[in-house]
């Protein structure tokens, strides 16, 4: 009896993280709407309102994916991690709005504001804390070996002091998540600062800053150290996580590349892209990719997901390239107008967008998804070779040499209907 009763709590705490989590999110986003309400543009302004969507959409993605896994799997540690990551963004956000609303929107009408501002930044530290244990941990939701403990108490230290950095005297607060008290000029000193702000304790962080980054450095190793003798099949999960790493350090590479290159009024859209992009890849990227390989639901999809992804980039800046030369050869040389050249150079990208993307896909199937590109080989030889032959057992040794090459079974059968 105690084990059914066990088995029956662990889903609905999992599932009331998780509505804990959208209920948080819902008053967060009635109290954003009621800041942004106002005539006062500038206590958000688009750039802070268009983060919160992404970081809506990412609370209900870790919550969701959270609450699954934490459901289906309730031992793997990694699905609470997951779940706490959303409910900890989601009081991020209330805690903020809460404060910009109480400090700015109305004053004075909603009780300690000032306190919620400071709680905004230590929930943000938190969360961060949550997601670099999650890496730890991942997939089985356990340490790569008891030798890694070590690792596990240097995240203790660190949250403890990024918590305890929170109440230093004479810091200013200005938001947790957005920093979205600076827009209305609310920022406040610390109410709760009982920390000397120098002296001991800043020696006392830098050293903890040093220990960070060693910790850091030691929690992305461990996934190599993971990869180091695994099975085929755990080395699959952590490739699901390692893809998403691998993007947003694409994103911020472009995003700096982005500030050297591009000059004046147009760096201002690239940047967003490119920092929305860097922003929403881990934030939808790692519940996916935890789904995925907790769950093991199309485990070994990520080499046709990788090569599309290259594939789509690829074309993208043929396309791009394309178009931006055939509009300065129409306006500069051919000296068209600007909506003729535009409309004509628009018609001539989307005209070689199938042929461009087929040629694109071969290349990269042949570099990325070599299965997928040795499969259709095989099948395309097979059909050729099967217009040649007669003979019924033939056929099907050949049809069974090549589901053995292409698939690599442990056994193959095959079952002729008699006519």
């Amino acid at each position: 009896m105690g084990t059914v009763r066990l088995a029956v709590r662990k889903p609905l705490a999992a599932w009331a993280l998780t509505g804990s989590a959208l209920v948080v999110l819902a008053a967060a986003l009635v109290l954003l709407g009621l800041n942004a309400s106002q005539p006062d543009v500038s206590r958000l302004g688009a750039g802070r309102i268009g983060f919160y969507v992404l970081a809506s959409v990412g609370a209900l993605a870790y919550a969701g994916a959270g609450g699954l896994i934490a459901r289906r799997v309730p031992g793997n540690a990694i699905g609470w991690l997951l779940s706490l990551a959303g409910l900890t963004l989601t009081v991020a956000m209330l805690t903020e709005q809460y404060a910009l609303y109480g400090l700015a929107t109305n004053p004075g009408a909603v009780p300690a504001a000032k306190v919620a501002g400071v709680l905004s930044g230590i929930v943000v530290e938190v969360t961060v804390v949550l997601l670099a244990v999650l890496v730890l941990l991942f997939p089985d939701g356990r340490l790569p070996s008891p030798r890694w403990r070590p690792v596990l108490w240097a995240v203790a230290v660190v949250t403890a002091a990024l918590v305890a950095q929170q109440f230093q005297a004479g810091i200013m607060i200005s938001g947790g998540l957005t920093n979205a008290l600076n827009g209305p000029k609310a920022f406040y000193p610390n109410p709760l600062g009982i920390i000397p702000q120098h002296g001991w304790f800043s020696g006392l962080l830098a050293g903890i800053f040093i220990l960070a980054l060693v910790t850091l450095v030691l929690i992305l190793a461990s996934v190599f150290v993971r990869r180091r003798g695994a099975s085929i099949e755990r080395r699959q999960q952590l490739a699901w996580l390692g893809y998403v790493g691998l993007l947003t350090v694409v994103w911020i590479v472009l995003l700096g590349l982005s500030g050297l290159l591009v000059r004046g009024e147009a760096n201002g859209p690239v940047t967003a892209v490119f920092w929305g992009l860097m922003f929403l890849t881990p934030v939808a990227g790692i519940p996916v990719a935890c789904v995925v390989a907790v769950l093991k639901y199309r485990l070994y999809d990520l080499g046709r997901i990788v090569s599309r992804t290259v594939t789509y980039a690829i074309v993208s800046g043929l396309l791009v390239g394309i178009y931006a030369g055939l509009v300065l050869l129409a306006t500069r040389l051919v000296g068209l107008t600007s909506p003729v050249a535009v409309a004509g150079a628009t018609l001539a990208a989307a005209a070689l967008f199938g042929p461009l993307r087929s040629r694109v896909q071969k290349r990269v199937d042949h570099r990325f998804n070599r299965a997928r590109y040795d499969a259709e080989r095989m099948l395309a030889a097979f059909a050729a070779r099967l217009t040649e032959e007669l003979d019924a057992d033939a056929v099907t040794d050949d049809l069974a040499r090549s589901v053995r090459a292409a698939l690599e079974p442990a056994h193959v059968s095959i079952w002729l209907a008699d006519r």
